[in-house]
């Protein structure tokens, strides 16, 4: 069971339902960030000050319901891996995987099977 909801994001759209949002669990030394959306230059540095506003030493970045992911999401997971180095595990939705792929990412340690 998580024992503090540590933080939760979400971007306005000016009414309609948001694009994008970001909330994080912690259980004991593991952060647990599942975001949904679009992760893109408006909000991939609300994804990465996610991860980082608990301190922990295991993250695991859901990224199962992400529907878009640009070049500034790829920057954030690739900073994200190098401050986490070993205990950072993502999990791509098809499009997050496709992106890393394509853009040579898709064998990294921390990317599980989406």
């Amino acid at each position: 069971m998580p024992q503090a909801l540590c933080h939760c994001c979400s971007v306005d759209q000016g009414g309609a339902s948001p694009v994008f949002s970001a909330t994080a669990e912690v259980d004991g030394d593991h952060l647990h960030v599942v975001v949904t959306g679009e992760v893109d230059m408006a909000t991939a540095d609300t994804m990465f000050q996610t991860v980082l506003h608990e301190p922990a030493r295991q993250v695991t970045l859901d990224l199962r319901a992400v529907t878009f992911f640009d070049s500034a999401a790829i920057h954030a997971v690739v900073r994200l891996a190098q401050r986490f180095p070993n205990a950072l595990t993502v999990l791509p939705s098809r499009q997050v995987r496709r992106v890393l792929e394509i853009s040579g990412l898709g064998e990294q340690d921390w990317l599980l099977p989406a």
